[in-house]
């Protein structure tokens, strides 16, 4: 008699734990998508405008022009289509310029030009000191830090076309300050933008953490620029 009884509690015990098994599939399918949309897609900074399910118009670095170290014209038409680390410096700075150079030097040794995936990044490197740093100051600068030009830009131009892109363009401090003992002040950021000139992160240039935290998200951006350019092909 306790075989007997035994047989439906065992169905039924099979029921529910093919119940479970059931649900936990799509909840843990659930569960990445969203991990997915919440983690692996970067933020936009600066202000945006929601249009539609879908549908929204983010914040844009807006269109500038200057002088690179070798008196070329580099501008946001000459970079379209590259993702951009922006710093602001200058040559002549002893606090935290040093480091961020350093550290910006790291990044085009540690992203190679002949990695396929790090062809379209970009480096530039603003003056705020333009008075001062000409061209050819920024073309020894360059060289004393072993900068690969290519890559690398150092730029110059006027003063307040300077301080208006980083300010109101790249959302960081870039601006003279004569009660500074350097006379300039200017963030202490790398600032990353994607290949629409939206502002995807802000990371701190003069720490290790701030840099490794800006290369993990570039790798993120590269997989989501791979990701868009799929689903436009197959479109």
């Amino acid at each position: 008699m306790s075989g007997a009884g035994t047989a439906p509690v065992s169905k039924r015990v099979k029921r529910i734990v093919l119940g479970i098994l059931l649900g936990i599939v799509p909840a843990g399918l659930l569960f990445f998508r969203l991990f997915e949309n919440r983690f692996i897609t970067l933020p936009h900074y600066g202000q945006h405008e929601v249009n539609g399910p879908g549908d929204t118009t983010y914040f844009q670095v807006p269109d500038w022009s200057f002088t690179d170290q070798d008196g070329h014209t580099v501008s946001s038409v000459t970079t379209r289509g590259k993702i951009l680390v922006v710093d602001f410096f200058f040559t002549s700075c002893r606090t935290i310029c040093p480091a961020m150079t350093t550290r910006m030097a790291g990044l085009q040794l540690n992203l190679p030009l002949h990695d396929e995936a790090y062809k379209d990044v970009l480096f530039l490197s603003y003056t705020v000191d333009p008075e001062h740093d000409t061209p050819a100051v920024l073309k020894a600068y360059a060289h004393e830090h072993h900068a690969d030009t290519a890559r690398w830009k150092f730029l110059t131009g006027k003063a307040e076309d300077i301080y208006r892109l980083g300010n109101t363009g790249y959302l960081v401090s870039a601006l003279e300050d004569t009660l500074d003992p350097e006379r300039f002040v200017h963030s202490p950021n790398f600032v990353l933008v994607d290949k629409d000139r939206r502002i995807r992160g802000f990371y701190d240039g003069t720490t290790p953490t701030g840099v490794k935290d800006l290369v993990s998200d570039l790798k993120l951006l590269i997989g989501e620029e791979r990701k868009r350019k799929k689903r436009e092909h197959s479109e």
